[in-house]
């Protein structure tokens, strides 16, 4: 041994008790070489007295003094006084330090010199500490950094120095986290710890989760000096742990329901963003279909069931769910399933490079969103392959074995879901299809009203029933809003509500006013109930032909953003809600019409204005629970006032807890609910203008219309609209009668309206080479996205939209 090697021992111990450092003055007195102490338990070497060792104290505690006997290779027992401190915070895994001058040969305690112990204590925590660390400065810029941080970050000391917490480590993280240290300075905190995530020089394609604790370093006067951090690289071990609670999660999300592409979805989220950055599920087309699936030999059809990707709207996809797209089979997709492995690739292998060579759509998303590496695992179930699930990533770093056996886990737990629901699926196909084709799929795009909308079917296996309910653009920025209820379950009940809706639909394009609508639509249940009578309709109750088709009953509503204004008729239907701004729920006064199909009574309309804020309610009365609850009108009625009255976050989330206040979880009738809440269109949005009945005021109304499109920013429409403009003025001074007006509406799309005191409505024609007019509607419809007509008390209105920034 060196004779001038350190009298003073510093030993590292992890909070396992084992042994990982061991400096040249622990070998020196000790007579253990570091080779043979380090990875040792502790205990061996090291009795703390007091029975409890330093290393597995309390977590609270940071720092220990105290005697420690020492075993020495030739079995002598030295007892020594030392000092342990913990370099981690207590909530992460840290090092101990034990710092102790020891007895020489001759059994004397040398004089204990502070100035050897600081030193050796810095030798060991810049050059050989196992625990990164650095030093900042007040301006949070580095002064200095110890070798375990250079093999961390990849940048030396010397060029690390000056440089700041952003300049090392690239990532979200990074800028808040320097936020945080300067909170330390400023408040004087004696420790900060948590965890960032990042990218570092070392690696710069590899994502880093960093453990990292922050203290103050102060002088002997308590001034703040800078700060010192420590950092461990808990990457696998983090990244362990979120498989296991991804696997965790994924026992409970996937297969919540025996839907085939619902199963898929909830594959597919459970593995994005934490597995991959963009996943697609597809499924045999021969199996959803019944068939035995393959061989896989020839090309082989796929539906896709589920897209889901870090981007919102999920752009990456060649294939939508539910279109089919065919794999050759020489692509990773085919291969995997007929070999019935999962498999890695990267973009650069031969196998890639062939296929996306092939397909020139699917290799232009791999470069516009810089994909590096996919994955396929097949989902088989009960020996069968039902389909493919490829996982995707845009970092360099690959997947590697661990990916592949969390995506293989994950893919076999929703393969038996899969084929389950596909199994329920395909007997209850036939009639959802009916019922799903019937109903609203999305809410159309609008700016009347922010609407929001539940569907409870009574139990039953079919799902099926005759409630449903509407969202209808209509012209001039309005939007229709019904909600209507057919009698009975099954089958023809939804056939029935399917023809009634269409009904309305196509009256409501029409742009008849609540109570005209209704008396048609009362006329439509006349007719379709003298096509049913005597015909043997089968199905039972509720089917076409049965009479209960003459009990159903509508509401429908008619709101305009810009007047603010609610037009409302009923047939039979329990009366709307509304709740104010201000938070007032009441009834709204409809007059109550006879349900449809009885003929020969009137329906009445009601008018109320809707201030912007306000939220609308229609609804069917199995929403009110009267069979489950057992409550009279009334009083239901009250609770469904009271009901719409909480707070909520959003519509959907008020839709939620007005189901859950109101009806049981599994209702004996069928409910529908259509909430609605006003908006309101600010006079800097929509201008009007009288016009007088002369032909010199058509280029008057041209320059108007284009100083408002300029005001709006909207100059390059101004050439179509002038021209729209033009056509339908003169049309309205050459063949109508004043008073006329021109209206225009900024939405989310630049609407035009003339209205005049004529009751006739134009028409398209096709004028011959020799004709002088006669083209003005045929241009205006080439130049714009549509248009109309709607009758009023007072005349007429024409209408057209365009779409904003298009050209045509």
């Amino acid at each position: 041994m060196n004779a001038e090697a350190p009298r003073t021992a510093v030993i590292t111990v992890d909070e396992s008790g084992i042994v990982t450092g061991w400096n040249r003055g622990a070998e020196r007195v000790l007579g253990h070489a570091a080779g043979d102490a380090v990875g040792r338990w502790a205990g061996e070497l090291l009795v703390p007295e007091g029975g409890v060792p330093f290393w597995d104290g309390p977590p609270e505690r940071d720092h220990w003094l105290g005697w420690v006997s020492a075993r020495c290779a030739d079995g002598r027992v030295l007892r020594v006084r030392g000092t342990g401190h913990r370099l981690m915070d207590r909530d992460t895994r840290g090092q101990w330090v034990l710092v102790a001058p020891v007895e020489d040969a001759a059994g004397q305690r040398p004089r204990p010199l502070r100035q050897e112990v600081e030193r050796a204590v810095v030798d060991w925590l810049f050059s050989r500490s196992p625990v990164a660390v650095t030093m900042y400065d007040t301006d949070l810029r580095c002064i200095r950094q110890n070798t375990a941080m250079t093999r961390l970050t990849g940048i030396s000391e010397a060029d690390r120095k000056g440089l700041r917490l952003p300049d090392v480590l690239s990532g979200p993280d990074a800028e808040p986290w320097e936020q945080r240290l300067r909170r330390v300075l400023e408040t004087g905190e004696t420790a900060f710890s948590g965890e960032m995530r990042g990218r570092l020089p070392a690696d710069p394609d590899q994502d880093r989760v960093l453990l990292a604790t922050a203290s103050a370093l102060r002088g002997a006067d308590g001034q703040t000096l800078g700060l010192c951090t420590t950092v461990a690289d808990a990457t696998q071990q983090i990244r362990s742990r979120e498989r296991l609670t991804l696997l965790n999660e994924a026992s409970t999300r996937i297969g919540s329901t025996l839907d085939v592409m619902r199963t898929a979805r909830e594959l597919a989220d459970t593995a994005v963003p934490r597995l991959a950055d963009w996943v697609t599920v597809d499924l045999l087309e021969t199996l959803l279909r019944g068939d035995e699936p393959g061989p896989f030999t020839g090309v082989v059809a796929l539906r896709r069931a589920a897209n889901q990707s870090i981007i919102q709207g999920a752009p990456e996809a060649v294939r939508q769910p539910g279109e089919v797209d065919f794999y050759p089979p020489y692509t990773p997709a085919v291969r995997c399933m007929a070999t019935g492995r999962s498999a890695r690739h990267r973009v650069t292998d031969g196998d890639m490079r062939d296929w996306l060579a092939r397909d020139p759509a699917r290799a232009e998303k791999f470069r516009e969103f810089g994909f590096q590496s996919i994955m396929g695992v097949p989902i088989r179930a009960r020996g069968m392959t039902l389909g493919i699930t490829m996982f995707y990533r845009r970092t360099k770093e690959p997947f590697t074995e661990d990916d592949q056996l969390l995506a293989e886990e994950l893919v076999a737990r929703a393969a038996i879901c899969l084929d389950n629901a596909r199994r329920f699926a395909r007997e209850r196909t036939a009639a959802l299809s009916l019922q799903q084709s019937l109903l609203p799929r999305g809410t159309p795009v609008q700016a009347a009203v922010e609407t929001a909308s539940r569907y409870l079917p009574a139990g039953g296996r079919s799902g099926l029933a005759g409630d449903w309910f509407d969202v209808i653009p209509l012209s001039g920025a309005r939007v229709a809003l019904v909600v209507g209820d057919v009698v009975g379950h099954g089958i023809g009940a939804a056939a029935t509500m399917g023809r009634l809706r269409t009904a309305v639909r196509t009256l409501a394009d029409v742009d008849l006013p609540p109570d005209e609508l209704l008396t048609h639509l009362d006329d439509v249940v006349i007719r379709l109930a003298a096509e049913a009578e005597g015909a043997d309709a089968p199905g039972g109750p509720g089917a076409p032909g049965d009479p209960a088709i003459l009990g159903a009953t509508c509401t429908y509503a008619v709101y305009d953003p810009v007047s603010r204004m609610c037009s409302l008729a009923r047939a039979g239907h329990p009366p709307p809600a509304v709740v104010t701004p201000e938070g007032e729920a009441r009834l709204l006064d409809v007059p109550a019409g006879p349900p449809l199909g009885l003929g020969g009574l009137p329906f009445e309309v009601a008018e109320v204005e809707l201030p912007p804020g306000s939220l609308l309610a229609l609804y069917t009365d199995g929403l009110l629970g009267l069979r489950e609850r057992e409550r009279e009108l009334d009083g239901a009625l009250d609770a469904l006032c009271q009901a719409l009255t909480e707070r909520a976050p959003s519509l959907d989330a008020l839709c939620d807890r007005v189901i859950g206040d109101l009806l049981p979880d599994h209702p004996a009738d069928d409910a529908a609910l259509l909430m609605a809440r006003t908006q309101a269109l600010g006079t800097d949005r929509y201008a009007v203008r009288d016009l007088a009945a002369d032909p010199v005021t058509v280029a008057t109304a041209r320059a108007w219309a284009s100083r408002r499109l300029d005001a709006w920013g909207l100059a390059d429409a101004s050439y179509i609209t002038e021209l729209v403009v033009s056509e339908l003025v003169t049309n309205a001074i050459r063949h109508a009668e004043g008073p006329i007006q021109l209206r225009l509406i900024h939405d989310r799309t630049l609407i035009c309206e003339v209205s005049d005191a004529s009751s006739t409505s134009p028409h398209l024609r096709r004028a011959r080479l020799s004709d002088e007019g006669g083209r003005g509607l045929l241009l205006v419809a080439q130049l714009t996205q549509r248009w109309g007509t709607r009758h009023t008390h007072t005349g007429k209105t024409i209408w057209c939209e365009q779409l904003i920034g298009s050209r045509t």
